[in-house]
């Protein structure tokens, strides 16, 4: 069993040891004095440099582990490989698409997908990528062109450091529609009934989307900002949005009026 540096959070504190590293399972030496079997790990997660992993035995335990990208990648790819998930071998790019614009050199990759509670992780041999299904924003059977010729895959619209993305799965089409219809099934969550929202709602969630700001959605709409910070209340009680920057409304106050004459006065003097 090879040995690795990294820091494990315990007791709500970083503490620097030495995780013993095999091929079935990890140990953590004391303080912490575990050992974790890589199958009865029920959850993959990444937060930046911090893996985040979720072991069921009589209850749920969550570890975090803070290390360089290098030793990450290998415990990504053991725990991948093992844990307890839907896994499938298939081809994919991710992200093929970023911004609207496909992406540089993007190739299909062999590997598989594996999909835990929190994300839907594309592995290979050269890296390990997860989707979480908070980001996940469609699920759909597509053509394609692999080779020159038509192919079904699976197209994952998904945000990727804050952008729309899409990130494409290709297998036998025997397996594919399983693959399909599985996905689905875990992102079930995002399906909408399609009448939570008004017109006037949907062209507002639109603007967002092209990426205009407050200030022009209102100069657009005509709309005053109250009702559109109410309609943004909507959105976000319906999940389909999160506050990025709470904007400041202000008025001046008498020594603010007054420092206002005073500058003008001195303009045009």
């Amino acid at each position: 069993m090879k040995e690795v540096p990294v820091k494990i959070e315990h007791n709500k504190e970083w503490i620097v040891v030495k995780l013993g590293v095999g091929e079935d399972r990890m140990v953590f030496p004391a303080p912490v004095n575990k050992e974790i079997i890589y199958k009865t790990i029920s959850d993959v997660a990444e937060k930046k440099n911090v893996l985040i992993i979720s072991v069921k035995s009589d209850t749920e335990q969550i570890f975090k582990i803070l290390s360089v990208e290098k030793v990450l990648q290998i415990l990504k790819k053991l725990i991948l490989g093992s844990c307890n998930a839907y896994r499938l071998m298939a081809y994919f790019i991710s992200p093929a698409i970023r911004g609207g614009v496909m992406v540089k050199d993007a190739q299909w990759e062999k590997g598989s997908v594996v999909v835990v509670q929190s994300g839907i992780w594309f592995a290979s041999e050269a890296k390990q990528v997860c989707v979480p299904v908070k980001d996940v924003a469609a699920i759909e059977l597509i053509k394609r062109d692999v080779q020159g010729k038509p192919t079904d895959v699976i197209k994952i619209d998904h945000l990727d450091a804050g952008e729309v993305s899409s990130s494409f799965v290709l297998c036998p089409l025997s397996t594919l529609q399983v693959l399909y219809n599985f996905l689905k099934e875990t992102t079930k969550g995002i399906d909408m009934k399609g009448t939570e929202l008004d017109s006037i709602d949907q062209q507002v969630a639109m603007l967002v989307y092209s990426g205009m700001d407050s200030h022009a959605i209102e100069n657009m709409l005509n709309i005053p900002h109250k009702q559109l910070d109410a309609i943004y209340d909507k959105m976000i009680n319906l999940n389909l949005a999160e506050v990025v920057t709470i904007r400041r409304e202000i008025q001046l106050n008498s020594k603010g009026v007054r420092f206002i004459t005073d500058a003008t006065k001195s303009q045009t003097n």
